[in-house]
């Protein structure tokens, strides 16, 4: 941004810098339900040294979520019902990470490479001594500055994508 500074007393030209990322809010919740068709239950004895229910009741539990192949088995409760419901809540804690790592795998994506430094502006606003928002890799340009801060980009968009297309078919 070129511009006079109103905190200048002597209105000499002042350059600022700035980085702004911009991408979609992506919903989370913290609670998976898992629909029961998903799950893939099979009890079973449990093993190790223990009480008296140890290697004599069908206790243990062994839970798979079919869609990521995630296996969680739990033989720490003398209950099949407890032991179900805990291997439940520890299955559903990994589904969360999973989620919470494709959502941040999905930022980066959208994101792409992000570099702050200078000499990979994209683009320049010049307010004085004339009126001009340049993109630096697409060479469009407005002359309208007001209109560009009050939100008309389409222009700056349209050939933001025409660019990467054009970028796609010459790695290619």
């Amino acid at each position: 941004l070129v511009r006079i500074s109103p905190f200048d007393n002597q209105g000499r030209r002042q350059t600022s810098f700035a980085a702004v990322e911009v991408i979609p809010l992506i919903e989370s919740t913290d609670h998976i339900e898992i629909p029961e068709h998903e799950l893939k239950v099979d009890v079973f004895r449990s093993s190790g040294p223990g009480g008296q229910s140890v290697n004599t009741t069908d206790s243990a539990v062994r839970m798979t979520h079919i869609p990521t192949g995630i296996v969680v088995s739990m033989q720490d409760e003398k209950s099949q019902i407890q032991n179900r419901a805990a291997a439940l809540r520890v299955l559903q804690s990994r589904l969360l990470v999973l989620r919470h790592e494709e959502e941040r795998a999905k930022k980066k994506e959208l994101a792409g490479d992000v570099k702050a430094s200078w000499g990979d502006q994209m683009r320049s606003y010049v307010l004085h001594p004339y009126q001009m928002v340049k993109d630096l890799r697409t060479e469009y340009e407005s002359g309208n500055t007001q209109n560009v801060f009050d939100g008309d980009i389409d222009g700056f968009i349209n050939a933001g994508i025409r660019w990467r297309k054009n970028q796609a078919t010459d790695a290619t």
